[in-house]
């Protein structure tokens, strides 16, 4: 089976499976969910949302973060770890979003890729879970499961899998199918005890490169 027709298989059992999947990170404002993928580094997304509250009590605008002392911000985020060079990261870039782009989130891969402590994954997430824009959230749940069902061959490093995948899964696709992706690496396809394929949708067809 050719990889196109793979994904096509594995895009539509997971819609099935999950079809309400989404970004389980909180927000309500596009610079917030730049904070929130920041803080999510090494990080769990359950803890992230738990921090951020009360990050935003103490600064509730970009204005608020991009003139507080990173000090400050990283003793309220020091519980999701790397708390200096994130606090620092995260007051910076809501001064670039201030300053350069009059407190507005940019719409480009070139734009996002710019702001301090953004790389493509983030940047990626922001495209396609604010801006409606195409885009491959190569997460470690996306990675692992891509080598495994056999899109991607033996590829750990997240931009190759991104730029495999795009070449695989149609356009409009991908942003929804990496968010099902994390839903089932977390349900059946986990990392950290074997992986349940007795329990799942795609087993017929999984390369099963455990």
């Amino acid at each position: 089976m050719r990889k196109k027709e793979l994904a096509l298989i594995v895009i539509e059992r997971l819609k099935k499976e999950y079809p309400s999947s989404d970004c389980t990170l909180d927000y309500d404002d596009a610079w917030k969910l730049l904070v929130s993928v920041r803080l999510a580094a090494q990080c769990t997304d359950a803890r992230v949302n738990e921090i951020v509250p009360l990050l935003y009590r103490k600064y509730p605008t970009i204005d608020d973060l991009a003139n507080a002392d990173a000090a400050d911000v990283e003793a309220i985020v020091r519980p999701c770890g790397l708390g200096k060079s994130k606090a620092k990261d995260i007051v910076a870039c809501m001064k670039m979003l201030r300053d350069v782009y009059n407190s507005k989130v940019p719409a480009t891969m070139e734009e996002l890729l710019a702001l301090p402590g953004v790389g493509r994954k983030s940047a990626n997430l922001i495209l396609g879970d604010v801006f409606g824009q195409p885009a491959i959230v190569t997460d470690t749940h996306a990675i692992r499961l891509s080598n495994r069902i056999g899109l991607v061959d033996n590829e750990k490093d997240p931009t190759k899998v991104e730029m495999a995948l795009r070449k695989i899964i149609p356009p409009d696709e991908g942003n929804d199918l990496c968010h099902r992706l994390v839903d089932h690496g977390r349900a059946i396809c986990t990392a950290r005890t074997a992986p349940y394929c007795d329990k799942c949708c795609l087993e017929d067809v999984c390369k099963k490169r455990i």
